[in-house]
C-alpha cells in the first residue's frame, strides 16, 4: 500500500493509457484519512493535509501517474428562470441546508429525500442529471 500525504500535481501530463484512476465519492474529498483502490488494484491510505481535487495526481511510478477522480452522482438541477424565480428557490433551498451548486442559469441541488418533497410541493420543473456534484463550499458564521 501506497501512503499519500498530498497532491503531486493538479493534473496529469501523461497520454490516458498511462494514467491510473482511483475513484472516489465526493464525501471521500472531505475527508483527511481513507483507503482508495486503484483501477489497476494498486492500494492507497490518505493521510491528507489538504483536500484533493478531481483529476489531480497523488502518485507516480515511471510509466503511469496515479489520478484521483470523482464519481458522478445524480442531483436535482432546476432551471433559473428569473431573478425572483432565483431568489425564491435558493431561500426555500437553503432553508432545507443542503449542498448546492449555482451555475449560470440553474442551479444543482444534493439529491434527498427533502428536496424531492420541495420539488414536488413547488411544482418546479427539474431534471436529474448524473454528474460531478461541486457544491459550494459553506462557512458558518463568516
Amino acid at each position: 500500500m501506497h501512503l499519500v500525504q498530498g497532491i503531486l500535481h493538479t493534473s496529469s501530463s501523461r497520454p490516458p493509457d498511462e494514467q491510473v484512476v482511483i475513484a472516489a465519492e465526493r464525501r471521500q474529498f472531505l475527508k483527511r484519512r481513507w483507503r482508495g483502490l486503484a483501477e489497476d488494484g494498486t492500494e492507497f491510505g490518505f493521510d491528507l493535509e489538504n483536500r484533493l481535487t478531481d483529476g489531480c495526481v497523488v502518485f507516480q511510478s515511471a510509466d503511469k501517474d496515479y489520478i484521483v477522480r470523482q464519481v458522478p452522482e445524480p442531483v436535482y438541477e432546476l432551471p433559473l428562470e428569473s431573478p425572483a424565480q432565483a431568489a425564491l428557490i435558493a431561500w426555500k433551498v437553503g432553508n432545507l441546508h443542503l449542498p448546492a451548486q449555482i451555475l449560470e442559469h440553474s442551479i444543482r441541488v444534493l439529491h434527498d429525500d427533502a428536496m424531492t418533497q420541495l420539488i414536488e410541493r413547488e411544482g418546479w420543473s427539474h431534471t436529474v442529471p448524473k454528474v460531478i456534484f461541486t457544491p459550494m463550499k459553506a462557512m458558518a458564521h463568516a
